[in-house]
């Protein structure tokens, strides 16, 4: 049986042989890369099915080399930042990642996010078994074909950027927890990362809400989650 293969990328001399023993221990075929130009090389070497990408590092970038990547390939992508600043997480979800971590974190935890990233990559897309279609002079959304528009321009959207707004209108009209959305879409290793729905939640905003400070679609319920509602 072929072994699941990972690019770790870090110019970090002492994290990046740790993060390559602990998954090689765990059955993975990793593959390693000091910086963005030797990660590319790497990556059209090895066809990794999950790249584990550091956002400072030297030569080229995480966010550029993540950009490169998902020009060519949808393999997951987990971002690696170190200041965990709001706006870092922000422009790793627009160039295409899938999941990030802010550092410090534990082996353990890494190990987790890319067991759960993996198993998401598996399955199939939310929505994909229904015809869950929505439609208004505004948004339309054929979740089956994975095909969203707004305002006439087709919308690109990451894999769990469309598996959060799947599950939302699956559930249209009904209020979910932050928890219930985490499981549903993360799983349940992220059952108390409630950051995640706040972040992904206000980066869907940004490419589906004619004003995404006073939503139409995706609607805040307060001490609890969300829930989507179609135009009035």
């Amino acid at each position: 049986m072929e072994k699941t293969k990972i690019l770790v990328v870090d110019d970090d001399p002492a994290l990046l042989p740790l993060i390559e023993y602990t998954f090689t221990k765990e059955g993975y075929e990793v593959y390693c890369a000091g910086d963005g130009k030797q990660a590319l090389r790497e990556f059209f070497a090895h066809h990794p099915d999950l790249v584990i990408l550091d956002v400072m590092m030297p030569r080229m970038d995480g966010w550029e080399t993540c950009r490169r990547i998902r020009e060519v390939s949808e393999a997951p992508i987990i971002m690696l930042t170190a200041r965990g600043e709001e706006e870092d997480i922000v422009r790793g979800l627009e160039y295409g990642a899938d999941d990030y971590l802010t550092k410090p974190f534990s082996i353990k935890v890494l190990l987790a996010h890319a067991r759960a990233v993996l198993r998401r990559a598996a399955l199939p897309p939310l929505g994909e078994e229904e015809a869950t279609t929505y439609a208004d002079d505004y948004l339309t959304m054929d979740l089956k074909e994975r095909r969203v528009t707004v305002d006439g321009e087709l919308i690109k959207l990451t894999p769990t950027e469309y598996r959060l707004l799947a599950y939302l209108v699956q559930n249209a009209g009904r209020s979910l927890t932050s928890r219930e959305i985490l499981e549903n879409v993360w799983g349940w290793e992220y059952q108390d990362d409630v950051d995640y729905v706040r972040v992904y939640v206000w980066h869907l905003r940004q490419k589906l809400e004619e004003d995404p400070k006073n939503p139409q679609y995706i609607q805040t319920e307060t001490g609890v989650g969300y829930r989507f509602e179609g135009a009035s």
